[in-house]
Parts: structure tokens; C-alpha cells; sequence
């Protein structure tokens, strides 16, 4: 049985995560090694493995994603002062979990 990454577990709520946010399609939480004293994460609830896997059958949850992020800026207060929006995409790119995720960074870079 293949095991589920800690984003699907967070996702499935069977580890505990400060989620912000969750509908069908997104789950929005809090990265556990933050960046920046705002630092969260935009996750699609299907395991979609990174951002080259985007697709025209797929492409309407990273703009899902997308708005759920400047939603998420407006809430946190950080849409006026600015934040920074990254993907990171395969080993090369940064990226850890095999699960397409933003990250969503504000304020003041520790």
C-alpha cells in the first residue's frame, strides 16, 4: 500500500496542521518551517505532482490555487505591503513533496 505524503495527510486531516482554509479542490495551512513570519501553503486536495503535470484538464485548479492565494494575502494583511508567490517545480527547482504546492511569503524575511 503506497503511503500518503504529509501534504495528502494534512489534506485528510490525519496529522494535525494550523489549516487556514479548505474547499473541495484547495487546503491552505500554515508551512511548519516558515520563511517569513507569513508563510502558508496553497495545496490542491488531488495530488497533482508538479506544475509541469498542469494540463487543460487540470489547469482550472492552479487558478483556483491562484485566487485562493490573493484571497489569503488580502485575510493575513499582507496585500498592501507585499509577499512573494513561489513555486518550485522537481528536485532542481527545490522542490521536496512530490505534490504541487504555493508557497505564499509576507513580511519581514527572518
Amino acid at each position: 500500500m503506497k503511503k500518503n505524503n504529509i501534504f495528502a495527510r494534512i489534506i485528510n486531516k490525519q496529522i494535525k496542521s494550523d489549516i487556514l482554509y479548505q474547499d473541495d479542490i484547495i487546503t491552505i495551512f500554515k508551512d511548519i518551517f516558515p520563511k517569513y513570519p507569513v508563510h502558508v501553503l496553497i495545496v490542491p486536495n488531488k495530488k497533482i505532482k508538479n506544475l509541469n503535470a498542469i494540463n487543460n484538464t487540470n489547469q482550472n485548479i492552479l487558478n483556483h490555487m491562484l485566487i485562493h492565494t490573493i484571497k489569503i494575502a488580502k485575510k493575513l494583511k499582507i496585500h498592501k505591503t507585499g509577499y512573494k508567490v513561489l513555486i518550485n517545480c522537481n528536485k532542481g527547482g527545490g522542490q521536496e513533496i512530490p505534490h504541487l504546492h504555493i508557497h505564499l511569503m509576507g513580511g519581514v524575511k527572518k
